[in-house]
């Protein structure tokens, strides 16, 4: 059987050699950890600043819907270019277009942080930011995702997406939690400036990251290139059932961060140190099996472990709800979003690894824009929860979106065979094999 194609790792990124203190293999790729440093301070900003856009929203306002509002604004430019940000990935010099989205969104980030120490920040400031930073974000994410792949060796592809995840969950404890004191203690405005900082520092380490050339993957009109990497994910089943799984997760599942002020301040009457608390948990509980799961590299069955893990999840979220309204108990609700990080990190560790194992380079931009859009969608699924949190209320519209992950995770589970053995279908795809499977356009060929 023919070997995937190895990926244009640069020169400075051959692996320092294997000492013997654990470095996860990833790290030893000096690029590559150049990289992650810079990750961790930019994914640090990103998550402090969606809790203090969201505390200064619902600060504002005091109303529900305004916090759906803003993850509308946000989620709505990032779905729709995050299809012309995966094009723009396969098209365009990655690490220039990564440090122009975090010089953006870090300015962005300074303005409202700004407009709220002059006193003078109103609804509207909040919502437009929002929807820059959503349109920024949508080249940002693809760009990232198809780029780190070339900064190591594709063996370690489940090494770096374990440290990428990491950075994610591990920044869930720390950062909601510095946001959550710095509001209580000093300011918004102080936890938005802070945030800020990380995307100026990932901007820097990109200008100075030297990455051998990348072939371009897609040339032309930009509609038929998005049409490409929508026809090559129809025809792969496996691409089809990740991505939506994916979609659920951020829609419906993942929608309880919108509505987290809620639960904080008005239910469990937290404050804002309670929701970085809760928040933090969670990401405890995530990186926890992150941390595992990166130490022994690979689970004996992807598929159960995505259909397990996302049930465990969806249940996991309508008792979080349920028993902060009809319990109305801290620490148990602190209890249940820790178990909430553990399987949700478990299922969706799974789904990116494969998605980055079996992709092609020529189209794994617009593969991972397709992705990131779901991720994108999420703030959109904190809209359809407000919505419902208004008809009814916030505990039963987020236990919808819990069960709502639950009914998607089991179909799958029992109409398709090769969902459940998804270990067996994961084998790599050869840049050769994807193009003979995609449609005859010049899109994706590097001439």
């Amino acid at each position: 059987m023919q070997q995937p194609r190895q990926n244009n790792a640069p020169e400075d990124s051959a692996p320092v050699e294997k000492s013997g203190f654990g470095i996860p293999p990833a790290l030893r790729y000096p690029a590559y950890r150049a990289y992650w440093f810079g990750l961790l301070a930019s994914v640090s900003g990103f998550q402090m600043f969606r809790v203090a856009q969201f505390w200064l929203t619902y600060e504002i306002t005091g109303s529900i819907l305004s916090l759906g509002l803003v993850g509308a604004a946000n989620a709505i430019p990032a779905i729709f270019f995050n299809l012309f940000g995966g094009v723009f990935a396969d098209r365009l010099d990655k690490r220039r277009l990564i440090m122009g989205t975090q010089i953006a969104t870090s300015s962005l980030i300074f303005l409202l942080a700004t407009l709220t120490l002059l006193g003078s920040v109103e609804t509207w400031h909040v919502l437009a930011i929002a929807f820059l930073a959503g349109g920024v974000e949508a080249f940002d994410n693809p760009a990232r995702q198809a780029l780190y792949p070339h900064l190591i060796d594709r063996k370690v592809m489940m090494s770096a997406v374990a440290m990428n995840s990491v950075i994610w969950q591990g920044t869930r404890i720390i950062a909601p939690g510095i946001a959550g004191v710095l509001i209580d203690l000093i300011n918004t405005e102080s936890a938005l400036y802070i945030s800020g900082t990380g995307f100026v520092v990932l901007a820097m380490v990109m200008a100075r990251l030297k990455i051998a050339p990348i072939p371009r993957g897609a040339s032309g009109n930009p509609f038929q290139d998005i049409k490409v990497g929508l026809k090559f994910i129809k025809t792969n089943s496996i691409f089809s059932f990740l991505i939506g799984m994916t979609f659920f997760n951020s829609f419906f599942g993942m929608a309880y961060i919108t509505l987290m002020p809620v639960f904080a301040k008005d239910i469990l009457e937290a404050g804002a140190r309670g929701q970085g608390l809760l928040l933090g948990t969670s990401g405890a509980g995530a990186l926890i099996y992150t941390l595992y799961i990166g130490a022994r590299g690979n689970v004996p069955n992807r598929g159960l472990t995505i259909i397990g893990g996302a049930v465990i999840f969806g249940l996991a979220v309508a008792a979080f709800a349920l028993t902060s309204r009809y319990v109305g108990s801290f620490s148990l609700a602190m209890a249940i979003m820790f178990i909430m990080g553990i399987f949700n990190s478990m299922y969706m560790i799974s789904i990116q690894s494969s998605l980055q194992i079996m992709v092609p380079d020529h189209i794994r931009g617009r593969v991972m824009g397709f992705y990131g859009m779901t991720w994108s969608i999420m703030p959109l699924g904190g809209m359809q929860a407000s919505g419902l949190a208004s008809l009814f209320t916030a505990p039963i519209a987020i236990a919808i979106g819990g069960l709502a992950v639950v009914l998607f995770a089991l179909g799958p589970a029992t109409l398709n065979p090769k969902v459940r053995d998804l270990s067996s279908n994961l084998t790599p795809l050869s840049d050769e094999a994807a193009q003979a499977e995609a449609p005859r356009t010049k899109a994706g060929r590097d001439d």
